[in-house]
């Protein structure tokens, strides 16, 4: 590796905002946030969407975000049945 061109890797935690589920790992991605650990150590946090507690393929959970096709919001918008 040559000096100075490579980022910084360090661990970091991981939090998934859906669950509150939280991780150890390494990354390179800086943080202006930080939080202790279990071990008493402080490490940067990082903020995630979905993670493997959350996403769908790993819970077996299948979310439903779309509630209605175009053809049901066209009927509610003029009041057709």
């Amino acid at each position: 590796m040559k000096p100075e061109i490579h980022p910084e890797y360090r661990k970091v935690v991981f939090l998934d905002t859906s669950t509150g589920f939280k991780f150890l790992s390494g990354s390179t991605k800086y943080s202006n946030e930080s939080i202790e650990w279990e071990d008493g150590n402080t490490y940067p946090l990082l903020k995630v969407e979905v993670s493997a507690d959350s996403h769908p393929f790993y819970t077996g959970k299948q979310k439903l975000n779309d509630v209605g096709g175009r053809v049901d919001r066209f009927k509610k918008k003029y009041n057709l049945k």
